[in-house]
This record gives C-alpha cells, sequence and structure tokens, in this order.
C-alpha cells in the first residue's frame, strides 16, 4: 500500500495565475482529494478527445459538471477542508475553487455560448455530429480542450499525489501525457 506524504509540491499554471507551494493536506482534504481525483481522471477533462470521436457539446458538458461535482465535495467535507494554513501552504478548497474558476471557467465563458450559436443553426436533415464538424471553429475549441486537459492534468496528479495513489491515467491507452 502506497502510503500519503505529509506534504506535497503544489505547482500550478492556469494561464491568469500561479499557484506554487506546498499542501498539507488532512484526512478530510485526502478523502475529499480522492472524490475529485476519480471524477477528473474519469473524463474528457483529462482524457484526450480524439478528432474522430465524441461531440464537442458533451466535452463541454461534462467539463461544466465538474462545477456541481465539486461543489458536492466542497459541502460534504466542509470547512475542514478550507483550514487555514501557514502562509505559502494551500488547501483542498483554495485549490478546487481555483481549478474551477481560473482552470475551466475561461474555456465554458468563451465557448459555451459560441458552440450554442453554432448548434442553433442546424438544419433539421443535418446529425448533431455532422453539424459540429462542419464548424468552421471546432478545431480552434479541440485545441482549447487539450489546453484545459493540461491543466486539469496537473490538477489530477496533485490530487493523486496528495491521497499517495499511482496515477490511474497509466493505465489508460493512448492517454498520452
Amino acid at each position: 500500500m502506497v502510503r500519503a506524504p505529509k506534504s506535497v509540491e503544489v505547482k500550478l499554471n492556469l494561464r491568469v495565475l500561479e499557484i506554487s507551494g506546498t499542501w498539507e493536506p488532512n484526512d478530510a482534504e485526502r478523502r475529499a482529494a480522492w472524490e475529485l481525483y476519480v471524477e477528473l481522471v474519469t473524463r474528457v477533462s483529462v482524457v484526450p478527445l480524439r478528432e474522430e470521436e465524441g461531440l464537442l457539446r458533451e466535452a463541454l458538458s461534462s467539463l461544466y459538471s465538474l462545477f456541481t461535482t465539486t461543489r458536492e465535495v466542497l459541502r460534504k467535507y466542509g470547512p475542514d477542508v478550507a483550514e487555514p494554513k501557514k502562509n505559502g501552504e494551500y488547501n483542498f478548497g483554495f485549490l478546487a475553487v481555483a481549478m474551477l474558476n481560473y482552470g475551466i471557467r475561461p474555456l465554458l465563458a468563451s465557448w459555451h455560448p459560441a458552440l450554442e450559436d453554432w448548434e442553433t443553426r442546424r438544419p433539421a436533415d443535418r446529425s448533431r455530429r455532422d453539424h459540429e464538424h462542419a464548424w468552421i471553429r471546432a478545431g480552434e475549441l479541440r485545441t482549447a480542450l487539450r489546453d484545459t486537459r493540461s491543466i486539469l492534468t496537473a490538477y489530477a496528479d496533485l490530487l493523486a499525489s496528495a491521497c499517495g495513489v499511482p496515477n490511474l491515467l497509466a493505465a489508460v491507452p493512448g492517454a498520452d501525457r
């Protein structure tokens, strides 16, 4: 059995914000980290969406649902996951909220309305998939999803370290990192 470390190094680049320091998770934070880790590694958030696979709408919806999941985890574990730490140390609450507000929200705020606008133009005789593939900005959105995936992969790695578990993505074929 892998033992969780007492402290983990935090180094996250969220494009608009860099988070660097340490995190000494308590038991509640480790349990919360595990729950959020499972959510991250089982979604398109960190598993690549290949060009010929899936729908962009489904990818955005999956990322959007992380807001609900994260809120539920934060409520479930309460103030114990947001207890103040020494200067330069982080807590799960701060890291989770930063993930949402700086790792995911910029992508959704920009791309959700753009894709929605394109979706409203779908002719009745065209499938959702074919309509998405015809969108001139589909490649841009896939690039933005890849960029966000790199941020969320760093979060997943941090959460796995805090829990003392091996990287579960290593078992996913094609989940190139």
